[in-house]
């Protein structure tokens, strides 16, 4: 078994320490968050700028990033949602993914993360209600 991280997991671990340094020194954290956004390129920046804007337009989750990526916390600082971009870790789609405390529990089983190439208007409208529902 190769014990060892890739480039990209060690870059994602240093972004989690910074993130947590500044949070006890009460960095502004959206800003952060639009800062990593501004980051990427493309379809990656333009899929982060859409969610972001959807998450701030219907829930009151607040922004922050999360192993240097885009994500959204409830009001205990729990991270409910998220976005990964596709350059990031050199894959072919970005990814929009709910944490435990998002509430999308549907029976015994349900998607968590979804693979993202484009947002329609009518995908944009499946998030928010994703969104609501994961907020309660």
């Amino acid at each position: 078994m190769n014990t060892t991280f890739s480039k990209e997991e060690k870059a994602a671990m240093r972004a989690a320490a910074a993130e947590a340094k500044a949070a006890k020194v009460g960095a502004h954290l959206e800003a952060a968050c639009v800062a990593a956004i501004a980051e990427m390129t493309g379809k990656d920046q333009e899929l982060a700028q859409i969610l972001h804007g959807l998450v701030q337009e219907h829930t009151t989750l607040g922004a922050k990033t999360w192993y240097g990526m885009p994500a959204y916390t409830n009001a205990e600082g729990k991270v409910v949602v998220f976005f990964q971009s596709a350059a990031k870790f050199k894959v072919r789609y970005a990814t929009i993914g709910f944490q435990p405390d998002a509430q999308l529990d549907d029976g015994n089983f349900w998607a968590t993360s979804y693979a993202v190439t484009t947002l329609t208007a009518a995908d944009q409208k499946k998030i928010v209600a994703l969104l609501k529902k994961a907020v309660g």
